[in-house]
């Protein structure tokens, strides 16, 4: 099959379109001819090097991926079934996985991490049990854009930070694949959504998804901003995967008895808290990974009845992943950055 591998850490240069060996199922597994796979920013840790990970080399990145089914032990997927994958792999028989809290699974990690290969590939194997049929009228790239970005968006909301009918919502980042897709759900659930961006075109486009507000925030005080739009309350819950540029701005818009659910760091792993402020507002700080797929099928049901519409920024040829990882690098994109497999 075609790959795209890369054999040392570095830039996006390192990246290669070639020749790799077709994946074998083993016992349990099944076979998917991938037809999309959207990119994330873990791609892009993966291939510059994460600290004590060592991630196996000659290595195929990509964690969101939707295709057809090729071989399959089930008989409720079988083969020339239209899937997308649930990117979370988990052992699926320790307590965790058994009582439908696979994300707290202890061997759990993403497709295309460590265990698995993932997406940037003509092929890819996974567990029977990542496989999610998707209907005939659900295009793959859509398919491909949807999984891991809401199913981590909503994880935060929901499960997390237990959105409510009313809540004031702030989603940092709105161009992000996480961004979009809380923006949506968000509105979805009844809140009230404010959102920020970093150029007018995406602060438009965040408002034609849902945004109530929406921020600027090279030009604006993001804290000045929540207090105007609430009378200086401040917001229910704060969508926070920045890090380190808006740590601060996030746990200071917290309304008393508010919650910031954090699921990244892209800008810096260090976020410092006023210890008062934390227990005199009775304020929650929450952390996030993934979800369940229990949570994953709950979004995809409202996905495929056309409720929840991920974002798609761009779509290049798998040959050009390289230059799709370039933009998503750059963080020039609204929505999710697909490679098309032919």
């Amino acid at each position: 099959m075609k790959a795209v591998r890369f054999h040392q850490h570095g830039g996006p240069d390192v990246l290669r379109y070639e020749d790799a060996p077709d994946p074998v199922p083993a016992p349990g597994e099944a076979l998917v001819r991938v037809r999309a796979c959207a990119l994330n920013h873990l791609d892009l840790w993966e291939r510059r090097g994460l600290p004590r990970v060592t991630i196996p080399l000659p290595h195929i990145s990509g964690s969101d991926v939707a295709g057809e089914v090729v071989t399959s032990p089930t008989p409720d997927v079988p083969a020339g079934s239209r899937v997308l994958l649930q990117p979370g792999l988990s052992c699926g028989c320790c307590e965790a996985c058994l009582s439908g809290r696979d994300n707290e699974c202890h061997q759990y990690e993403v497709l295309g991490y460590r265990s698995y290969d993932g997406g940037y590939a003509e092929l890819v194997k996974v567990p029977a049990q990542n496989l999610v049929r998707i209907p005939a009228d659900v295009d793959f790239t859509q398919a491909a854009a949807f999984p891991l970005t809401f199913l981590t968006a909503w994880h935060m909301l929901l499960t997390r930070a237990g959105l409510k009918n009313g809540d004031d919502v702030l989603v940092l980042a709105a161009g992000s694949g996480v961004g979009q897709a809380a923006i949506q759900i968000a509105r979805l659930h009844g809140a009230r959504v404010f959102a920020t961006a970093g150029s007018d075109e995406k602060l438009e486009r965040a408002r034609a998804m849902g945004a109530n507000e929406v921020i600027h925030h090279y030009k604006q005080d993001i804290v000045e901003e929540i207090k105007r739009f609430t009378d200086r309350r401040g917001v229910d819950i704060v969508i926070e995967h920045v890090g380190e540029a808006t740590w601060w701005k996030s746990v200071r818009v917290l309304a008393r008895g508010g919650r910031l659910v954090t699921c990244g760091s892209t800008t810096g792993a260090r976020g410092a808290l006023d210890l008062t402020a934390l227990f005199a507002k009775q304020l929650s700080i929450l952390g996030s990974y993934m979800g369940t797929k229990g949570e994953l099928l709950q979004a995809a049901r409202l996905f495929f009845a056309g409720e929840l519409k991920p974002v798609i920024d761009r779509t290049f040829p798998l040959a050009d992943a390289a230059a799709a990882q370039q933009r998503l690098e750059e963080s020039g994109q609204f929505g999710k950055i697909v490679l098309d497999v032919p």
